[in-house]
């Protein structure tokens, strides 16, 4: 697996990597050219995408997307240590990520790698242009995850 960091100006490639995991593109265009945003790649071939924002305080995972082909197969968990390694090495002591109620896979996931349930923002999604659905669940609510470095 390689990331290569994309520079501000040359995102918008990868929008439709970043669309898999906050639906909303109006939402995405608002935040595509903060922090720093990676490519992934396995096998010389593009996976997925992961983008980073430093916050106050603590760095945030603003979108992870992995192409669902490929998801199963370690490659969100190796960007996410590559992004915790960076964020670490830059002097952050804490990650926070945020994912909706209904991604219940993402909430495993997260909780797997060592996060561990932070805060709630509740309607988060309800300002959304169109509701969210995953397995059968209505996304309302952001589920915020931290982690110490």
């Amino acid at each position: 697996m390689q990331l290569f960091e994309v520079p501000v100006g040359a995102r918008e490639k990868l929008l439709d990597l970043l669309l898999l995991a906050d639906e909303d593109q109006d939402v995405v265009m608002g935040y595509i050219n903060e922090g720093k945003l990676f490519e992934i790649n396995e096998n010389n071939k593009r996976a997925g995408v992961i983008q980073i924002i430093e916050c106050e305080g603590f760095y945030e995972i603003k979108n992870i997307a992995i192409i669902p082909e490929l998801q199963g197969q370690g490659i969100g968990k190796k960007a996410l240590r590559f992004v915790e390694r960076i964020s670490y090495d830059d002097g952050a002591q804490l990650m926070k990520v945020g994912t909706a109620n209904s991604s219940i896979s993402n909430i495993a996931f997260y909780q797997k790698a060592g996060y561990r349930l932070d805060s709630i923002t509740h309607d988060f999604f309800t300002d959304y242009k169109e509701p969210i659905f995953e397995n059968g669940i209505q996304a309302i609510d952001m589920l915020y995850f931290a982690k110490e470095l």
